[in-house]
């Protein structure tokens, strides 16, 4: 079932970096920003989760925290968190069945090539567990203001 704005997003268990499994539901309470990103180490990727390093404690502030999943194992999750200290967790969805509940696995088409993989999108989830935003084909540059600039007005 795809999530829809205004409705509860379904729970979902995924492993982090370090092997341990983490729900959705391990954050109620706290407002979400869920970001899916097609890999670790890439350009894109890499300033995207930089950017939302660099913004980790102005979304502390407003009780929201950051999670991001790609369809990466988990041993690369930990390398990417390492080489580029992130403080948030980084979910592996290697069977990108989370992907597809949020209509982010999609098929690409790159230089000729098509291919699935990972739609840049972000999601953001209230307190209750309700989607309130979601950004989908995400531009990286001034993306994490923007979800930033959503939750300081909406949330």
């Amino acid at each position: 079932m795809v999530v829809e704005t205004g409705k509860q997003v379904a729970d979902f268990t995924l492993p982090n970096a370090n092997g341990e499994n983490v729900s959705l539901s391990d954050f109620k309470g706290k407002n979400v920003v869920l970001y899916f990103y097609p890999k670790d180490m890439t350009p894109g990727c890499t300033t995207e989760a930089c950017d939302f390093r660099d913004q980790h404690e102005s979304f502390g502030e407003l009780d929201a925290v950051i999670i991001g999943i790609s369809p990466d194992p988990v041993s690369s999750h930990q390398k990417f968190i390492d080489k580029h200290d992130l403080p948030f967790e980084l979910l592996a969805d290697e069977d990108h069945q989370v992907a597809e509940n949020f209509d982010v696995w999609k098929l690409k088409n790159k230089f000729g090539k098509e291919s699935y993989g990972i739609e840049r999108s972000t999601f953001i989830i209230d307190k209750e567990g309700l989607l309130r935003q979601e950004f989908r084909k995400v531009s990286v540059k001034g993306h994490v203001e923007e979800a930033l600039e959503f939750i300081r007005e909406n949330l």
